[in-house]
């Protein structure tokens, strides 16, 4: 299976060039069967990536772009009056799909975006009354313009919290950005994109991520991580047990891409930046997003086991 996970992130690298590190992440928090937001500056590529990743893990996709007028309706579904029969019949929103586009998140009001948190966390939605359960598997990847920018709306920590990783793009590199400027348009390559997975083929992927060995010295390892951020005076407040489970999940996932038989110290390395970044707070509250640095302080401060 490492080799067809190895195919994916090649054929991904031929759209978002030079971005392994991020397309690697990026397909961990999939295979971990959690949301993906991708916060950058507008045209680095971050609806590229949402779109290339549903087109290689051959998901039926769907796009909400989400604006200040955006109602909860519009991504759930609405029900509507037939005079013929005098009943109502449900007809079901963009949200009803594998993987779900949320452009631009922070763009639309809080009311619109707390319509996401039922489906984000119960794969399920509620409306008039009634609970419908959403496709198996559901993602979403939601992309978010820093929020400094004019007209957006911070998302609320108990939604960022949902958000298994957070992920920044970044420019490309001297030689990745001439690529893209000299050669053929991404739309186009994205188009050709084949299908790298079947759904049968992802579910049993995402079946061995969940029986990656973690060892307890492993497991001490993480709770040495979260029982340092909840008394470091560095931290606002500590990192949540799912958080926790957020960071084994991801180490499980990133282990099954490295070829690991269980979760290795490096496997947690390299995830914990984008599991933990967007739920750590500097104690200072500067205002300033500084969750890099942060985590990198915890793996800095906590000893190898």
């Amino acid at each position: 299976m490492k080799e067809l996970l190895d195919q994916v992130v090649r054929e991904a690298g031929r759209i978002i060039v030079g971005k392994e590190q991020t397309l690697r992440l990026a397909l961990t928090c999939l295979l971990a069967n959690g949301h993906l937001l991708i916060e950058d500056l507008p045209g680095v590529g971050k609806t590229t990536l949402a779109h290339t990743l549903a087109k290689l893990l051959g998901l039926q996709y769907q796009r909400i772009q989400f604006t200040s007028d955006l109602l909860p309706a519009d991504i759930m579904g609405v029900s509507v009056y037939h005079r013929g029969d005098e009943s109502f019949q449900f007809h079901p929103g963009p949200v009803f799909t594998q993987l779900l586009l949320a452009d631009e998140i922070n763009r639309a009001t809080p009311k619109a975006q707390s319509a996401l948190l039922e489906a984000m966390e119960e794969r399920q939605v509620t409306t008039d009354g009634k609970t419908r359960a959403l496709p198996q598997p559901f993602f979403v990847i939601a992309t978010q313009n820093p929020a400094h920018q004019i007209g957006t709306f911070p998302l609320p920590e108990s939604q960022l919290d949902r958000f298994l990783m957070r992920l920044h793009i970044g420019y490309p590199d001297e030689q990745a950005e001439r690529l893209l400027l000299s050669g053929e348009d991404r739309r186009r390559l994205l188009e050709q994109l084949p299908a790298c997975l079947t759904l049968e083929q992802l579910k049993i992927l995402q079946q061995q991520v969940s029986n990656i060995y973690v060892a307890d010295a492993l497991l001490d390892y993480i709770q040495d991580l979260l029982k340092f951020s909840r008394t470091s005076p560095r931290f606002n407040h500590g990192l949540s047990p799912r958080a926790g489970l957020a960071l084994i999940n991801s180490a499980r996932a990133w282990a099954l891409q490295a070829g690991h038989q269980e979760v290795l110290p490096e496997d947690v390395q390299a995830v914990l930046a984008a599991t933990v970044g967007h739920r750590l707070h500097s104690s200072g509250d500067t205002g300033i997003d500084e969750g890099a640095s942060l985590a990198q302080h915890l793996l800095q401060s906590v000893p190898l086991p």
